[in-house]
């Protein structure tokens, strides 16, 4: 048997649904160039407790910086240990980035969507990618654009944190990132950023009452109203 046939895809676990007869949960994916807002938006989206969005860890082959904490910022693991989580089919998505392994595992991901939860990434279109070709229909991805060009380049500006090469390759990228937006499911255009906040959890409240995520807790209460 292969990999492949050894564990079900996201979306094939979803249709059993739960063991307590939850909603399924769902990915959401917050995707978009630097300077767009997305970083913004998550850390918005994590302080409301009461959303219960569970921010998805990466592991790396990098070595940990000083500033960093093992299991809030990326799980750091051997590349052995990379390298046989990706043979197994136990990623959900992974990258090389100048010489060391990015990636999310499965098992964690499926574990907290089996409960009912959601979880959210900040990926990009690429990871996006690989995601949505696992996920299947547990997958709601999310784009978010600036308002414009001129605009993006003054926030990167106002960061004062890279030289105007920086700048100018992030600007270039992010021309390319742009070009994805049709591969997402819902594009926002960040002006104003409560404005794109307030549509973002109107997004997150219409996925979460979809029929496809809650099949079996609707489906008895229809049963009993039919009774």
């Amino acid at each position: 048997m292969t990999a492949e046939e050894q564990h079900l895809s996201i979306a094939e676990v979803a249709d059993e649904g739960s063991a307590d007869g939850l909603r399924r949960g769902f990915i959401l994916i917050l995707s978009s160039p630097s300077g767009a807002g997305k970083t913004t938006l998550t850390r918005l989206l994590l302080e409301r407790q009461e959303l219960d969005l569970t921010l998805s860890i990466s592991v790396t082959t990098r070595s940990r910086r000083s500033s960093e904490i093992d299991g809030i910022h990326y799980r750091f693991i051997k590349q052995k240990q990379f390298e046989a989580l990706r043979e197994a089919d136990d990623l959900l998505e992974w990258a090389e980035v100048h010489g060391n392994f990015y990636g999310t595992p499965r098992e964690p991901v499926e574990l907290i969507l089996s409960q009912g939860r959601d979880v959210l990434f900040d990926i990009d279109y690429q990871g996006t990618q690989q995601v949505k070709a696992k996920g299947g229909m547990d997958v709601v991805t999310i784009f978010i654009l600036p308002p414009s060009m001129q605009e993006l380049q003054a926030r990167l500006e106002r960061r004062a944190e890279d030289p105007a090469e920086t700048i100018a390759r992030r600007l270039a990228n992010a021309r390319n990132e742009i070009r994805r937006w049709t591969q997402y499911d819902y594009v926002l255009i960040n002006d104003d950023i409560q404005d794109t906040f307030s549509d973002l959890l109107a997004i997150i409240e219409a996925e979460r009452r979809k029929t496809s995520r809650s099949k079996e807790a609707i489906g008895r209460f229809v049963d009993e109203l039919l009774e």
